[in-house]
């Protein structure tokens, strides 16, 4: 279901997973969801290009450990949760993101993400 708020110059859409938001103001334990709406983790860290302003991916908090998302697989944010384009045994089939397929550029680290680890967030 969709719904409109405000006025017709400034509207904001909402589905039923939340307003959509940008990738730089996803907070730590936003539930993940599979292409099929079943949970499949937590966000752990959103990773990005700092630099270039360009959305990497997100580290994943699940069952198994944790797991690099890369950004083409993540389909929306929103305040409520990330729906990813892949089901939960791909999710299962990604790599950690401590191996050198997930690995990120070096000094690309957001500056939100550096204030959010100096304020324990």
């Amino acid at each position: 279901m969709i719904h409109s708020v405000g006025c017709a110059r400034h509207t904001v859409r909402m589905t039923d997973d939340g307003v959509a938001i940008a990738y730089d103001v996803l907070r730590r334990g936003t539930p993940v969801v599979d292409k099929d709406g079943s949970q499949v983790g937590t966000v752990h860290e959103v990773l990005d290009n700092a630099r270039e302003h360009i959305f990497d991916g997100i580290v994943v908090s699940t069952p198994d450990g944790r797991r690099f998302v890369d950004a083409p697989e993540v389909g929306r944010i929103t305040d409520q949760r990330v729906t990813l384009t892949i089901d939960a045994a791909a999710v299962r089939a990604l790599p950690e993101p401590d191996s050198p397929a997930a690995a990120p550029v070096a000094g690309t680290e957001s500056f939100v993400g550096r204030w959010r680890k100096r304020l324990g967030l």
